[in-house]
């Protein structure tokens, strides 16, 4: 599939107002959101959105810094992982998410790199506030917003542009590693899903996870019916909080388990 001119210009748009949303708390920089955008401009939704939520996947445990680590940014798989998906049919979904990932951790480094050259920002917008310079206020509180927009046209831009390039070099990869790439890209969901675990789950939440993966991998039961089975539980999990005989009960059995 070639993209024209003016799909690169909307994708580089797109990209724009999804990469400086995130400095208004807004998350349209996830995975999900930057794929979906994708897929409208090319037409290839349902494609778009498997990018997407394999991302998802593993950017639930990729989000979680440890320590002063840097998580790589979901700009790499949710535009430039789901522009490889929908252009090049070789790749799939878990490819792409493989593929992605070095752009997702280039991309951080740069934001890293913006973060850096406006570290000074606040102390620059109150300096001009006290002078009473509103429009050099304006232009310090505002700066790092526009370096946002503008980073994230480019990189959606030249994303869409150069991805015929891309395809080419994607060409030159032996079948056997494009395999292994694949293997990963199925493995990172899991990985991000299990590091996510590790920091959410208490001792007391273990069956939970047993038994969704018993539902999952046993019984097949599709992802909405283990989350109906899971809802049944969190419903009487917060009946047995609100009733104050039980949540007595459930105290006085803790402290005896406590002493």
């Amino acid at each position: 599939m070639d993209i024209t001119l003016i799909q690169a210009l909307l994708i580089g748009l797109w990209t724009a107002a999804c990469y400086s949303g995130m400095l208004w708390g807004i998350y349209t920089n996830r995975a999900i959101f930057l794929a979906f955008g994708v897929g409208v401009i090319l037409g290839d939704i349902p494609t778009a959105l498997q990018v997407g939520a394999i991302a998802e996947l593993a950017f639930m445990g990729f989000g979680v810094g440890a320590g002063g680590t840097v998580p790589p940014n979901p700009i790499g798989p949710g535009i430039i992982g789901t522009l490889m998906a929908i252009t090049n049919p070789s790749i799939t979904p878990e490819s792409a998410l493989a593929l992605s990932m070095p752009f997702a951790v280039a991309i951080q480094f740069l934001q890293t790199a913006i973060y850096t050259v406006r570290a000074g920002a606040p102390e620059s917008a109150n300096r001009a506030l006290d002078n009473q310079n509103f429009k050099g206020f304006k232009f310090h509180a505002n700066l790092t917003l526009v370096l946002f927009a503008v980073v994230g046209f480019f990189l959606g831009f030249l994303g869409a542009f150069s991805m015929d390039f891309l395809t080419q070099l994607v060409g030159y990869i032996p079948q056997q590693l494009l395999t292994g790439l694949n293997v990963a890209g199925g493995m990172l969901p899991a990985i991000g899903f299990a590091m996510i675990l590790s920091v959410m789950v208490k001792k007391e939440l273990i069956p939970f996870v047993i038994l969704g993966y018993v539902l999952a991998a046993y019984l097949k039961l599709p992802v909405i019916g283990i989350a109906l089975v899971a809802s049944i539980f969190a419903v009487q999990q917060y009946n047995a909080a609100n009733n104050p005989a039980t949540a007595g009960a459930n105290t006085e059995v803790g402290n005896d388990d406590w002493i």
